[in-house]
Protein backbone atom coordinates (compact mmCIF):
# COMPACT_ATOMS: atom_id res chain seq x y z
CA UNK A 1 0.00 0.00 0.00
CA UNK A 2 1.29 3.34 -0.93
CA UNK A 3 1.28 6.52 1.02
CA UNK A 4 -1.57 7.57 -1.70
CA UNK A 5 -3.72 4.33 -0.84
CA UNK A 6 -2.66 4.80 2.65
CA UNK A 7 -4.00 8.64 2.47
CA UNK A 8 -7.05 7.53 0.35
CA UNK A 9 -9.36 7.42 3.41
CA UNK A 10 -8.31 11.26 4.39
CA UNK A 11 -11.01 11.37 6.65
CA UNK A 12 -13.37 8.97 8.72
CA UNK A 13 -16.21 10.81 10.41
CA UNK A 14 -17.85 9.14 13.37
CA UNK A 15 -19.27 9.75 16.58
CA UNK A 16 -19.19 7.79 19.75
CA UNK A 17 -22.47 6.87 22.30
CA UNK A 18 -23.08 5.79 25.85
CA UNK A 19 -26.05 4.15 27.64
CA UNK A 20 -26.03 7.85 29.60
CA UNK A 21 -25.50 11.31 28.56
CA UNK A 22 -23.13 11.10 31.57
CA UNK A 23 -20.09 9.69 29.73
CA UNK A 24 -20.28 11.96 26.38
CA UNK A 25 -17.65 12.24 24.16
CA UNK A 26 -16.39 14.24 20.97
CA UNK A 27 -18.41 13.45 17.92
CA UNK A 28 -15.45 12.51 15.84
CA UNK A 29 -15.01 9.19 18.13
CA UNK A 30 -11.24 8.84 18.69
CA UNK A 31 -9.48 6.04 16.45
CA UNK A 32 -11.58 6.36 13.64
CA UNK A 33 -8.40 7.79 11.69
CA UNK A 34 -5.76 5.38 12.48
CA UNK A 35 -4.18 3.72 9.71
CA UNK A 36 -4.56 6.34 7.70
CA UNK A 37 -1.59 8.74 6.44
CA UNK A 38 -3.68 11.92 6.91
CA UNK A 39 -0.60 14.13 6.46
CA UNK A 40 0.06 12.94 2.92
CA UNK A 41 -2.11 14.76 0.07
CA UNK A 42 -3.89 12.62 -1.79
CA UNK A 43 -3.15 12.34 -6.11
CA UNK A 44 -6.37 14.20 -7.78
CA UNK A 45 -9.58 11.71 -7.94
CA UNK A 46 -12.27 10.25 -5.99
CA UNK A 47 -12.29 8.00 -3.55
CA UNK A 48 -15.18 6.82 -1.34
CA UNK A 49 -13.89 4.43 2.48
CA UNK A 50 -16.25 3.21 4.91
CA UNK A 51 -15.40 2.33 8.80
CA UNK A 52 -17.34 0.49 10.92
CA UNK A 53 -16.52 0.25 14.57
CA UNK A 54 -18.50 -2.25 16.94
CA UNK A 55 -17.38 -1.16 20.80
CA UNK A 56 -18.11 -3.99 23.70
CA UNK A 57 -18.20 -2.82 26.93
CA UNK A 58 -17.74 -5.08 30.75
CA UNK A 59 -20.56 -3.62 31.93
CA UNK A 60 -23.84 -6.10 32.01
CA UNK A 61 -26.19 -3.71 34.64
CA UNK A 62 -29.51 -3.06 32.96
CA UNK A 63 -29.45 -0.90 29.96
CA UNK A 64 -26.02 -1.42 28.92
CA UNK A 65 -25.46 -1.58 25.23
CA UNK A 66 -23.05 -2.64 22.67
CA UNK A 67 -22.38 0.08 20.02
CA UNK A 68 -21.66 0.28 16.54
CA UNK A 69 -20.71 3.36 14.26
CA UNK A 70 -20.75 3.46 10.41
CA UNK A 71 -19.26 5.96 8.93
CA UNK A 72 -19.38 6.20 5.02
CA UNK A 73 -16.97 8.88 3.35
CA UNK A 74 -16.77 10.44 -0.10
CA UNK A 75 -13.67 12.19 -0.87
CA UNK A 76 -12.74 14.50 -3.67
CA UNK A 77 -9.60 15.29 -4.14
CA UNK A 78 -9.33 18.46 -6.14
CA UNK A 79 -6.89 19.53 -8.87
CA UNK A 80 -6.49 22.69 -6.69
CA UNK A 81 -2.78 23.56 -4.64
CA UNK A 82 -2.81 26.69 -3.62
CA UNK A 83 0.79 27.46 -2.61
CA UNK A 84 1.45 23.78 -3.19
CA UNK A 85 -0.94 22.46 -0.48
CA UNK A 86 -3.99 20.02 -2.44
CA UNK A 87 -7.69 21.05 -1.63
CA UNK A 88 -9.53 17.53 -0.96
CA UNK A 89 -13.52 17.98 -0.32
CA UNK A 90 -15.42 15.74 2.33
CA UNK A 91 -18.95 14.47 3.02
CA UNK A 92 -20.28 11.80 5.13
CA UNK A 93 -23.38 10.72 6.78
CA UNK A 94 -22.63 8.58 9.96
CA UNK A 95 -25.40 6.52 11.84
CA UNK A 96 -24.94 5.04 15.50
CA UNK A 97 -26.54 2.09 16.44
CA UNK A 98 -26.95 0.67 19.92
CA UNK A 99 -27.76 -3.28 20.80
CA UNK A 100 -29.08 -4.20 24.26
CA UNK A 101 -26.75 -6.51 26.24
CA UNK A 102 -29.85 -8.12 27.87
CA UNK A 103 -33.34 -9.93 27.90
CA UNK A 104 -36.17 -9.15 30.22
CA UNK A 105 -38.21 -5.88 31.01
CA UNK A 106 -34.78 -4.28 32.09
CA UNK A 107 -33.13 -4.53 29.14
CA UNK A 108 -32.29 -2.10 26.52
CA UNK A 109 -34.29 -2.45 22.99
CA UNK A 110 -31.81 -1.33 19.99
CA UNK A 111 -31.42 1.72 18.49
CA UNK A 112 -30.15 3.84 15.52
CA UNK A 113 -29.20 7.43 15.53
CA UNK A 114 -28.20 9.79 12.65
CA UNK A 115 -25.31 12.19 13.42
CA UNK A 116 -25.93 15.51 11.06
CA UNK A 117 -23.74 14.94 7.82
CA UNK A 118 -19.90 16.31 8.13
CA UNK A 119 -18.73 18.93 5.29
CA UNK A 120 -15.79 19.83 5.24
CA UNK A 121 -12.10 20.06 3.76
CA UNK A 122 -8.58 19.18 3.76
CA UNK A 123 -5.14 21.09 2.81
CA UNK A 124 -2.85 18.93 2.08
CA UNK A 125 0.86 19.80 1.93
CA UNK A 126 4.01 16.85 0.31
CA UNK A 127 7.38 18.24 2.28
CA UNK A 128 9.25 15.91 0.27
CA UNK A 129 11.29 12.94 1.49
CA UNK A 130 7.93 11.13 2.54
CA UNK A 131 6.79 13.61 4.71
CA UNK A 132 3.74 15.38 4.43
CA UNK A 133 1.39 17.61 6.39
CA UNK A 134 -2.31 18.77 6.40
CA UNK A 135 -4.99 20.87 8.19
CA UNK A 136 -8.53 20.12 8.57
CA UNK A 137 -11.87 22.12 8.76
CA UNK A 138 -15.92 21.14 8.54
CA UNK A 139 -18.57 20.94 10.42
CA UNK A 140 -21.39 18.32 11.30
CA UNK A 141 -24.68 19.44 10.61
CA UNK A 142 -26.26 17.93 13.85
CA UNK A 143 -28.62 20.99 13.99
CA UNK A 144 -30.07 20.43 10.24
CA UNK A 145 -30.34 16.67 10.46
CA UNK A 146 -28.66 14.75 13.43
CA UNK A 147 -31.24 12.75 15.69
CA UNK A 148 -30.41 12.73 19.72
CA UNK A 149 -31.38 9.17 20.64
CA UNK A 150 -34.08 7.73 23.21
CA UNK A 151 -33.44 4.44 25.17
CA UNK A 152 -36.13 2.13 26.31
CA UNK A 153 -35.90 -0.83 27.48
CA UNK A 154 -38.13 -4.30 26.55
CA UNK A 155 -41.03 -3.37 28.91
CA UNK A 156 -41.73 0.09 26.77
CA UNK A 157 -40.42 2.47 29.25
CA UNK A 158 -37.78 5.51 28.73
CA UNK A 159 -35.31 5.18 30.54
CA UNK A 160 -31.95 7.48 29.32
CA UNK A 161 -32.66 10.39 26.94
CA UNK A 162 -30.53 11.75 24.98
CA UNK A 163 -28.20 9.63 24.12
CA UNK A 164 -26.32 11.61 22.32
CA UNK A 165 -26.67 15.21 24.01
CA UNK A 166 -23.15 16.46 22.18
CA UNK A 167 -26.00 16.21 18.97
CA UNK A 168 -27.66 19.65 20.47
CA UNK A 169 -25.10 21.55 18.86
CA UNK A 170 -23.32 21.88 15.26
CA UNK A 171 -19.74 20.29 15.96
CA UNK A 172 -17.23 22.12 14.33
CA UNK A 173 -13.94 20.32 13.54
CA UNK A 174 -10.42 21.24 12.84
CA UNK A 175 -7.49 19.39 12.59
CA UNK A 176 -3.57 19.21 11.91
CA UNK A 177 -1.75 15.83 10.78
CA UNK A 178 1.73 14.87 9.96
CA UNK A 179 2.35 11.90 8.60
CA UNK A 180 6.07 9.41 7.42
CA UNK A 181 5.09 7.00 4.19
CA UNK A 182 8.45 6.37 3.23
CA UNK A 183 9.94 2.33 3.02
CA UNK A 184 6.58 0.84 3.45
CA UNK A 185 6.38 2.89 6.82
CA UNK A 186 2.82 4.88 7.98
CA UNK A 187 4.16 6.61 11.42
CA UNK A 188 1.10 9.34 11.48
CA UNK A 189 0.59 11.67 14.18
CA UNK A 190 -3.33 13.27 14.33
CA UNK A 191 -5.02 15.94 16.27
CA UNK A 192 -8.66 16.49 16.07
CA UNK A 193 -10.44 19.13 18.12
CA UNK A 194 -14.31 19.19 18.51
CA UNK A 195 -15.99 22.53 19.29
CA UNK A 196 -19.50 23.13 20.10
CA UNK A 197 -22.56 26.27 20.98
CA UNK A 198 -22.66 25.24 24.46
CA UNK A 199 -25.29 25.03 25.97
CA UNK A 200 -27.07 23.86 23.09
CA UNK A 201 -30.51 22.85 23.27
CA UNK A 202 -32.42 20.01 20.85
CA UNK A 203 -35.76 21.34 18.80
CA UNK A 204 -38.83 20.00 19.66
CA UNK A 205 -39.95 17.59 21.66
CA UNK A 206 -39.70 14.12 21.62
CA UNK A 207 -42.39 12.05 20.24
CA UNK A 208 -43.41 9.01 23.26
CA UNK A 209 -41.11 10.61 25.94
CA UNK A 210 -41.77 9.40 29.84
CA UNK A 211 -42.68 12.61 31.84
CA UNK A 212 -39.95 11.58 34.04
CA UNK A 213 -37.73 13.16 31.25
CA UNK A 214 -39.15 16.41 30.70
CA UNK A 215 -35.96 17.89 30.14
CA UNK A 216 -34.67 16.36 26.82
CA UNK A 217 -34.41 19.35 24.80
CA UNK A 218 -31.79 20.70 26.86
CA UNK A 219 -29.71 23.09 27.55
CA UNK A 220 -26.45 21.26 27.71
CA UNK A 221 -23.62 21.89 28.79
CA UNK A 222 -20.96 20.54 25.82
CA UNK A 223 -17.37 19.99 26.59
CA UNK A 224 -14.73 20.69 23.23
CA UNK A 225 -12.51 18.23 23.26
CA UNK A 226 -9.30 16.69 21.41
CA UNK A 227 -8.42 13.45 20.19
CA UNK A 228 -5.09 11.87 19.67
CA UNK A 229 -5.05 9.52 16.83
CA UNK A 230 -1.46 7.87 16.15
CA UNK A 231 -0.45 5.16 13.40
CA UNK A 232 2.87 3.10 13.35
CA UNK A 233 2.50 0.45 10.87
CA UNK A 234 4.30 -1.36 8.35
CA UNK A 235 3.62 -2.92 4.39
CA UNK A 236 5.30 -5.97 3.44
CA UNK A 237 3.94 -7.01 0.16
CA UNK A 238 0.44 -6.55 -0.16
CA UNK A 239 0.40 -6.90 3.63
CA UNK A 240 0.38 -4.32 6.67
CA UNK A 241 0.68 -4.77 9.81
CA UNK A 242 1.64 -2.91 13.22
CA UNK A 243 0.33 -0.60 16.28
CA UNK A 244 -2.19 1.86 17.35
CA UNK A 245 -3.51 4.06 20.14
CA UNK A 246 -5.88 6.60 20.42
CA UNK A 247 -7.99 8.99 23.03
CA UNK A 248 -9.48 11.75 23.57
CA UNK A 249 -9.21 14.83 26.48
CA UNK A 250 -12.27 16.71 27.56
CA UNK A 251 -11.62 20.29 28.52
CA UNK A 252 -15.24 20.86 30.72
CA UNK A 253 -15.63 18.64 33.57
CA UNK A 254 -18.02 20.30 35.64
CA UNK A 255 -20.81 19.09 37.17
CA UNK A 256 -23.34 19.99 34.78
CA UNK A 257 -21.40 19.25 32.16
CA UNK A 258 -22.06 16.05 29.44
CA UNK A 259 -18.29 15.37 30.41
CA UNK A 260 -18.40 15.74 34.01
CA UNK A 261 -16.22 13.38 35.17
CA UNK A 262 -14.65 12.10 32.70
CA UNK A 263 -11.56 13.94 31.72
CA UNK A 264 -10.75 11.39 28.85
CA UNK A 265 -9.35 8.02 28.39
CA UNK A 266 -6.56 6.19 25.47
CA UNK A 267 -6.89 2.53 23.88
CA UNK A 268 -3.91 0.72 22.35
CA UNK A 269 -4.35 -2.45 19.29
CA UNK A 270 -2.81 -3.61 16.56
CA UNK A 271 -3.72 -3.06 13.30
CA UNK A 272 -3.34 -5.51 9.73
CA UNK A 273 -4.83 -4.38 6.07
CA UNK A 274 -4.17 -6.02 2.92
CA UNK A 275 -3.80 -4.30 -0.58
CA UNK A 276 -6.59 -6.51 -2.79
CA UNK A 277 -5.84 -3.84 -6.29
CA UNK A 278 -8.88 -2.02 -6.42
CA UNK A 279 -9.80 -2.41 -2.95
CA UNK A 280 -7.73 -2.25 0.20
CA UNK A 281 -8.94 -3.60 3.45
CA UNK A 282 -7.82 -2.85 7.34
CA UNK A 283 -9.00 -3.84 10.45
CA UNK A 284 -7.79 -3.46 14.04
CA UNK A 285 -8.38 -3.85 17.32
CA UNK A 286 -8.17 -1.87 20.62
CA UNK A 287 -8.50 -1.56 24.59
CA UNK A 288 -9.08 0.83 27.15
CA UNK A 289 -5.62 1.22 28.87
CA UNK A 290 -6.16 5.03 30.38
CA UNK A 291 -9.63 5.94 31.83
CA UNK A 292 -10.60 8.77 33.48
CA UNK A 293 -13.95 7.85 34.92
CA UNK A 294 -15.28 4.42 36.78
CA UNK A 295 -16.90 2.50 34.22
CA UNK A 296 -16.40 -0.53 32.56
CA UNK A 297 -13.25 -1.01 29.66
CA UNK A 298 -14.33 -1.53 26.28
CA UNK A 299 -12.68 -3.68 23.18
CA UNK A 300 -13.03 -2.31 20.32
CA UNK A 301 -13.31 -3.52 16.92
CA UNK A 302 -13.08 -1.65 13.45
CA UNK A 303 -13.22 -2.74 9.81
CA UNK A 304 -12.60 -0.38 6.78
CA UNK A 305 -12.78 -0.66 2.69
CA UNK A 306 -11.37 2.02 0.78
CA UNK A 307 -11.90 2.07 -2.95
CA UNK A 308 -11.08 4.56 -5.58
CA UNK A 309 -13.63 5.68 -7.94
CA UNK A 310 -12.21 7.96 -10.62
CA UNK A 311 -8.86 9.70 -11.24
CA UNK A 312 -8.08 11.65 -14.41
CA UNK A 313 -7.08 9.56 -17.14
CA UNK A 314 -3.26 10.06 -18.02
CA UNK A 315 -2.74 12.20 -20.78
CA UNK A 316 -1.39 10.16 -23.96
CA UNK A 317 1.88 10.91 -25.01
CA UNK A 318 2.02 12.87 -28.38
CA UNK A 319 3.68 10.48 -30.73
CA UNK A 320 7.36 10.59 -32.11
CA UNK A 321 7.74 12.48 -35.40
CA UNK A 322 8.72 9.82 -38.13
CA UNK A 323 12.40 10.56 -39.29
CA UNK A 324 12.96 9.42 -42.45
CA UNK A 325 16.54 9.20 -43.65
CA UNK A 326 17.56 10.16 -47.32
Amino acid sequence: MTKNWLAAGALALTVGMTATASYAQTTTVPGEQVGLATGAPLPEGIYALNTFLYRSNENVAPGSVDVAVNIPVLVWSTPLVPLGGRIELLVAPPTVFAFGKNGGPNGSRDLSINVGTFVGGIWAFDLGNNFGVSLLGGVYLNELNAGRGVLVNNAGTTFATPVLGQLASNTYRMGVAASYTGDGWNLTANLTANIYDSPASFGGGVPGVNVAFPTTRGPFLISDSLNLDLTATKKFGKFEIGAIGYGTYNFDVSQFSLAAGNRGNFSVGGLIGYDFGPVTAQAWVATTVVNAVRRADTVEGWFRLIVPLYSPTPVAAAPAPIVRKY
